[in-house]
């Protein structure tokens, strides 16, 4: 299953981060998603408390029974081993951090998951590979921009990175060119006022827009 996930990523290169949606809401949001053409969705912790790492267990595992065998549902944020035992408890496929802890990293892979940690520099990526990461996340890639990652990439073109924070359709492309093999897509794909008015069809069409930046690259 770890296998078939990766290659999930690969393929379809888009994972939506759902963060601060209320619980009523992520079944109609994960269903625009999916029928917008995105395949994998990650559900954050709340790093300051405000919802509770069982509540946030308990929606991945509502998504996981629903879009089983049609979206891999993950969690992000993951600062914690505890909370990595908490995904794979309630079906969560992949574990997303901002940051590399090997801990979590560790914990990751001894339960199956794909384990996609956070980094900048590139002592902090290579650091992230070696301690077991399947994919790494280059985050905030924003800050230093495409010519970063293709500076990056050339001595360490063994690692998957996943790129994270920014991103829009204007830049997708280009930094696909320079060597990422996917993206971490937030609030530019789950608009917020589109969630609070319940325009489904809007977020639907909004997905379909990122989706096609991606599909003619393999």
């Amino acid at each position: 299953m770890k296998d078939q996930i990766i290659e999930a990523i690969g393929k379809h290169k888009i994972i939506a981060i759902i963060r601060g949606v209320p619980k009523e809401k992520l079944i109609p949001l994960a269903q625009a998603l999916y029928d917008g053409g995105i395949r994998l969705m990650e559900i954050t912790y709340s790093a300051d408390g405000k919802v509770s790492d069982q509540d946030t267990a308990g929606a991945i595992g509502e998504l996981a029974a629903k879009f089983k065998g049609k979206m891999f549902i993950g969690s992000g944020t993951v600062l914690t081993a505890q909370q990595v035992r908490l995904t794979a408890e309630a079906g969560g496929q992949f574990i997303i951090s901002p940051n590399t802890d090997e801990e979590v990293i560790k914990e990751s892979n001894r339960l199956g998951l794909v384990s996609i940690p956070g980094a900048l520099t590139p002592t902090e990526i290579a650091f992230a590979h070696k301690s077991g990461a399947d994919f790494v996340k280059v985050f905030p890639v924003t800050s230093l921009g495409p010519e970063y990652i293709k500076a990056v990439s050339a001595p360490l073109s063994h690692i998957k990175l996943l790129a994270v924070g920014g991103i829009h359709t204007g830049n997708m492309k280009e930094y696909l060119s320079c060597g990422i093999r996917g993206f971490g897509i937030g609030s530019n794909i789950t608009d917020k006022k589109m969630i609070r008015e319940n325009d489904w069809n809007g977020i639907t069409e909004l997905a379909k827009k990122y989706v096609a930046e991606v599909s003619d690259v393999e």
